[in-house]
């Protein structure tokens, strides 16, 4: 039997970075509903967490699991499920990108904190800050097209 963890760190938005997900309550919903989901499919959850227009994921991938199948199957199965449940005003889409980076071992705590502390760090910067600083810190290259 293979021993396998490999923690990936998603980070993915609302359509067009809308605020569906506009009060507390509702994101408690989504989270919850996200982590019971991705358990059902054998997906291990560590964290989620997000704020008005995106979404944190912190999960340990299985050793059959792709990066790209389990985004998929999170992001799809969620917006399927907010729609099914008519949970916003409008219909409810991901955007299409997202990152996905690797988590040493040495700082999941770390990283489990960022993503708990999501209603207060957006208090003091917006997504968009956060996405920039993303594509910085990781060296992502933007490509228009």
């Amino acid at each position: 039997m293979p021993f396998v963890k490999v923690y990936i760190h998603f980070v993915w938005s609302t359509k067009n970075r809308i605020p569906f997900l506009n009060t507390k309550e509702l994101r408690i919903l989504v989270w919850n509903h996200i982590r019971e989901n991705a358990k059902e499919k054998g997906i291990f959850v560590d964290f989620v967490n997000g704020y008005a227009d995106h979404c944190h994921c912190l999960v340990s991938l299985g050793v059959d699991q792709s990066i790209q199948k389990v985004i998929q199957l999170i992001k799809g199965e969620s917006s399927f499920w907010i729609n099914k449940h008519g949970l916003t005003k409008g219909k409810f889409e991901w955007q299409d990108e997202y990152f996905a980076v690797s988590v040493s071992e040495s700082v999941i705590d770390k990283v489990r904190d960022y993503i708990k502390n999501q209603e207060e760090h957006h208090s003091k910067k917006t997504f968009q800050q956060e996405y920039d600083e993303f594509i910085r810190k990781f060296g992502f290259q933007k490509f228009d097209g």
